[in-house]
């Protein structure tokens, strides 16, 4: 018989929980028989943030404006040129202090990196054969890119007058293909106000359309003669 003493909770319902809580929570064996606490820190799930990145100029409390802005300049120049006037467009959209922005554009013409004459060159090359731009039409596109008057002028010299007029016969021939049903007065209306959005003078485009016209009358007449010579 074991004679071993009752445990002081015994007949009181009330010492007898707390004594069998307390044992519970002390210790609990586990699938391989052994005991840990049952009580175990709580751990967070929520994720940690990132430490903020130093290379980030958002996370710099004191960013290198200059060191930004030279990286504007530099993605702007990627792949094409650009006048001065762009280039300082775009400093002043993104904020850029108009001091530093200065300082910068001037540089970058030391070095060779802004150049507006070889800009308005390499436009004119681009855009007279191409489109069949003429010197009007030219002039006001580089006007607007902020090229200056005088800039402009020199590169524009360099157009050849005979290769500007055909340029615009290479346009009056394309154009003219979609006009066959109309009368001549109507060709010649639409085919020198075309001429004249190129940027073509009204003496010039006239001149152009009537030659067009009449070595177009003049195939049309060869064909016509070669069908009844059949």
């Amino acid at each position: 018989m074991d004679e071993r003493p009752a445990p002081d909770w015994l007949g009181d319902v009330t010492l007898g929980v707390e004594a069998w809580a307390g044992a519970a929570s002390s210790a609990e064996p586990d699938s391989r028989g052994t005991s840990e606490s049952v009580s175990k820190p709580t751990q967070s799930r929520r994720r940690k943030p990132r430490p903020a990145d130093p290379a980030d100029p958002k996370n710099d409390p004191e960013p290198d404006h200059e060191a930004i802005a030279r990286k504007i300049l530099l993605d702007a120049l990627t792949g094409q040129a650009r006048s001065r006037k762009e280039l300082a467009d775009k400093l002043e959209k993104k904020e850029v202090p108009p001091a530093l922005a200065t300082r910068l554009l001037d540089r970058f013409e030391e070095v060779g990196l802004i150049d507006d004459e070889a800009f308005a060159k390499a436009w004119i090359a681009s855009r007279q054969p191409g489109k069949g731009l003429a010197r009007r039409a030219l002039a006001q596109e580089l006007r607007r890119k902020g090229i200056d008057d005088e800039v402009a002028r020199e590169a524009l010299d360099e157009i050849d007058p005979e290769d500007e007029r055909e340029a615009g016969r290479r346009m009056v021939r394309r154009k003219l293909r979609s006009l066959e049903r109309f009368d001549d007065q109507t060709k010649t209306r639409r085919l020198v106000g075309m001429l004249a959005r190129k940027g073509y003078g009204a003496g010039v485009a006239y001149s152009i359309v009537r030659e067009e016209l009449s070595l177009a009358d003049d195939d049309a007449a060869g064909g016509l003669v070669s069908e009844s010579d059949l």
